[in-house]
């Protein structure tokens, strides 16, 4: 069975993404978690570049790690941390909850810099089995909208339905005044 270098990288990259999948679900910390996440989203944008959609990638990168970031920060900010819970997270952030993302992190940097060393061999090496199309950002733009528009508007109320709502989730709910001594 010969596998080609662009196969392995890919079933590199998509057992990266389900096991970091899996320490996310698994993980009781909420910053590990997240950082679980943000290598699953870069092992995605790499299957994504290998598939032959770099155009994917770049926006799974800036839009879903990125998106993801500032979506904790607002969390966050909304929570209220005080200097108790500082000081308790950083009892629990030791160098060992680093060991994980950072070795997945650095399988997916070998891969990176390998594909980027080796891509000018693709496109010469005709004994590929299938061949990769090229996706590009106008193609990608026609069909978002073009047929299925519906469904973007769609998804895009849906998030703004779920933003509105975690942001009446975590308010501080008003306190209620009392009158004492009068009948008014």
């Amino acid at each position: 069975m010969n596998i080609e270098s662009g196969q392995l990288l890919f079933y590199v990259s998509g057992t990266i993404a389900v096991l970091a999948s899996l320490f996310v679900v698994t993980n009781k910390n909420a910053v590990h978690a997240l950082l679980y996440l943000v290598v699953s989203l870069l092992a995605l944008a790499m299957c994504f570049y290998l598939l032959g959609a770099p155009f994917a990638a770049a926006l799974q990168i800036i839009v879903y790690a990125g998106a993801i970031m500032v979506l904790f920060v607002f969390a966050v900010m909304i929570f209220n941390i005080n200097q108790t819970d500082i000081d308790r997270e950083q009892q629990w952030l030791t160098w060992q909850s680093w060991v994980g993302p950072t070795l997945l992190a650095m399988v997916l940097l070998g891969e990176i810099v390998f594909v980027l060393l080796s891509q000018q061999n693709w496109a010469t090496n005709s004994s590929s089995v299938t061949q990769i199309e090229l996706v590009d950002a106008r193609a990608v733009g026609s069909l978002l909208f073009g047929p299925y528009l519906l469904a973007v508007e769609i998804a895009s109320f849906l998030l703004l339905a779920g933003l509105v709502g975690g942001y009446h989730l975590a308010k501080e709910l008003p306190k209620k005044t009392t009158k004492q001594g009068g009948s008014q």
